[in-house]
């Protein structure tokens, strides 16, 4: 998969690692922002207990 997308992206070696690493940062972003929250009320890590 990250070959198909090394690949694909346009300009020599500089280039595409500069738009891998937007691409990286963006995902990392919308993890952060949106998934992680939508998610950590269905994990059960809050859910410790202690005797």
């Amino acid at each position: 998969m990250y070959a198909w997308i090394w690949r694909h992206l346009p300009g020599n070696m500089l280039v595409r690692s500069l738009i891998s690493l937007v691409l990286v940062l963006g995902v990392v972003f919308l993890l952060f922002e949106y998934v992680f929250p939508w998610a950590e009320p269905l994990l059960p890590f809050n859910n410790v207990t202690v005797e």
